[in-house]
């Protein structure tokens, strides 16, 4: 983001600071939360709210390929994906791309030119978006080209998961799910079985690999966890490896574990949204009714971040200061992002405008820039003087 940016003091809106909606103005200057500033910006039936935090997103992929068969270029993605994340209020936020057995656009292969092509898009970026990798457990051969290119590339998030288990169940069960599977990966169902297969017998080299992993994500300060862990057992080892976070326990004994050791639990905004799980798992309000659950992330689709924080407030669950933080403070907490995820002076000024009675998102800011404008708000901004940035310049 560029420095020397101007002063601004948004007035009339209600801000959610310290935990509290409270009537008072907001100042950013050069890219921070200040005490003071002059220019005003009268966002009256506004509500100011922190910028969300995305710890977890796929919805990335829909930009890189529409449709399965119909990729686009990674640039192209990105800057879809970018634009998308800045119109739901998002300003921090994490694309979970696979390193995994399976090849294709979860493979090494598609990952590390991914991650080329995001260090390359890194200096127009609105969001600051960052790379999650999800590594499957039994990636073991690829253990020295991972840490190389997380090394070379700055990653700051790896998630273990395990999709053999699944993929077994699922040849027997849903055959024409494997199928689908395959043709994404660019083989017949019986090349991708034998490779399932293949890695499954070498469960026995999982636990050293995860082990060196942990060894050298702890040296280089990488945040790592685990996702979809099945039972307290599960979480407990990944645990004890240090794979601290818990993305989507898929039942409330791995919650239960997750928070018995302190672990911060991750799990879906669409969840909360739609009222549960769309593949069948526990619904998060269940995990959040017993305090089981401090994050809420995007998974696969951005606007129910926001949507949940009111879907919470609204049902009681939580008050909407508590449900903004499991989509602001808290995932900032978790990721160690000191310098955001609340309104407060030498914060970064990553901040959402929203609609008091609509609660539509009508602008967002990141680093004290706008990354999005419509509606009224892109009016009152159009009406003021000259001066101010907005991230098209």
């Amino acid at each position: 983001m560029p420095q020397h940016l101007p002063a601004l003091r948004l007035t009339g809106a209600t801000v959610l600071t310290d935990r509290s909606m409270v009537d008072q103005p907001l100042a950013v200057e050069n890219g921070q939360i200040v005490d003071h500033a002059v220019s005003e910006l009268d966002l009256t039936g506004y509500l100011v709210m922190p910028g969300i935090i995305d710890l977890h997103g796929d919805a990335f992929e829909h930009h890189m390929a529409p449709r399965p068969t119909a990729p686009f270029p990674l640039r192209t993605g990105l800057v879809g994906t970018d634009r998308d994340a800045a119109a739901n209020g998002v300003t921090t936020a994490w694309m979970a791309q696979s390193w995994s057995w399976e090849g294709g656009h979860r493979g090494p292969d598609y990952a590390e030119a991914f991650m080329a092509a995001h260090a390359a898009y890194a200096p127009f970026m609105q969001t600051d978006l960052r790379i999650q990798i999800r590594c499957e457990t039994h990636t073991m051969d690829t253990q020295d080209r991972l840490l190389a290119a997380i090394e070379t590339y700055g990653i700051d998030y790896v998630i273990f998961n395990n999709h053999l288990d699944e993929a077994l169940a699922l040849s027997k069960a849903k055959p024409e799910d494997i199928m689908l599977w395959a043709k994404k990966a660019g083989r017949t169902p019986e090349e991708h079985m034998a490779l399932v297969h293949a890695a499954k017998a070498r469960d026995a080299d999982v636990p050293r690999y995860l082990c060196n992993l942990a060894h050298a994500f702890d040296s280089a300060g990488v945040t790592y966890g685990s996702h979809d862990d099945p039972d307290g057992a599960t979480r407990e080892r990944f645990s004890m490896i240090g794979a601290r976070v818990c993305e989507f326990p898929t039942g409330m004994g791995a919650a239960v574990v997750a928070r018995t050791w302190n672990d911060p639990v991750l799990m879906g905004a669409p969840n909360v949204v739609r009222g549960g799980s769309q593949s069948g798992n526990i619904a998060a309000t269940d995990l959040i009714a017993q305090d089981a659950c401090d994050a809420l992330v995007s998974d696969y689709y951005y606007p129910a971040l926001a949507q949940a924080a009111f879907a919470l407030s609204d049902s009681g669950l939580r008050s909407l200061p508590d449900a903004w933080a499991m989509i602001s403070s808290e995932p900032a907490r978790i990721a160690g992002l000191s310098d955001r995820g609340s309104l407060t002076p030498g914060q970064r000024a990553d901040l959402t405008v929203i609609h008091a009675d609509t609660r539509q998102i009508e602008a967002t800011m990141a680093g004290g820039r706008w990354t999005h404008l419509c509606g009224e708000v892109a009016n009152r901004v159009m009406r003021m003087p000259r001066g101010f940035s907005v991230a098209a310049e």
